[in-house]
């Protein structure tokens, strides 16, 4: 099975996804808690300061080597990685494929049907392309989950192409 989805029509680049690399990025999220998280969202930049503060503050008081809980972090996050289930938000895909002024709509194509959304609504679609660290084999390679959870349970699968009308 292809694990290649184009996304294609109204757009300035068309571009190719490839789901098989999507396991080292780190926008992906756990879609195991992902869905009963009721966490606000954060601004990333006050994150990514909090977390550069933080690892600033410990070379200061430590000096710049390892201390032995790194090594278990690490550890946990390649156990991690190796048994989960991910999803990765399609937003930043379809953003750098740069849709036409006129586009209105996405059609999530599919070996059933044809799924078509209004493109605004696109940016609250989740990629699912892992399941208990395997690939999505099954009416794979891809799953679509909407961000609120609503077709957790039945999500749409068999997923070929994105088109943007």
């Amino acid at each position: 099975m292809e694990s290649i989805i184009p996304i294609k029509g109204k757009v300035k680049y068309p571009i190719t996804l490839d789901s098989g690399v999507w396991i080292f990025d780190d926008r992906k999220v756990d879609l195991t808690t992902y869905f009963d998280d009721t966490a606000e969202k954060v601004d990333e930049l006050e994150e990514y300061t909090k977390a550069v503060s933080k690892h600033w503050s410990r070379e200061i008081q430590e000096g710049a080597t390892y201390p032995p809980t790194l090594k278990t972090e690490k550890k946990y996050e390649k156990e991690k990685i190796l048994n989960g289930t991910f999803a990765i938000p399609l937003s930043p895909f379809l953003k750098n494929a740069e849709p036409h002024p006129a586009a209105s709509s996405i059609v999530i194509e599919t070996i059933n049907g044809d799924h078509t959304l209004d493109l605004i609504q696109a940016d609250q679609l989740l990629i699912g392309f892992s399941k208990e660290g395997k690939p999505l084999r099954e009416n794979g390679p891809v799953h679509i989950f909407y961000m609120d959870g609503s077709n957790r349970e039945n999500p749409i699968t068999d997923v070929r192409a994105f088109r943007v009308e």
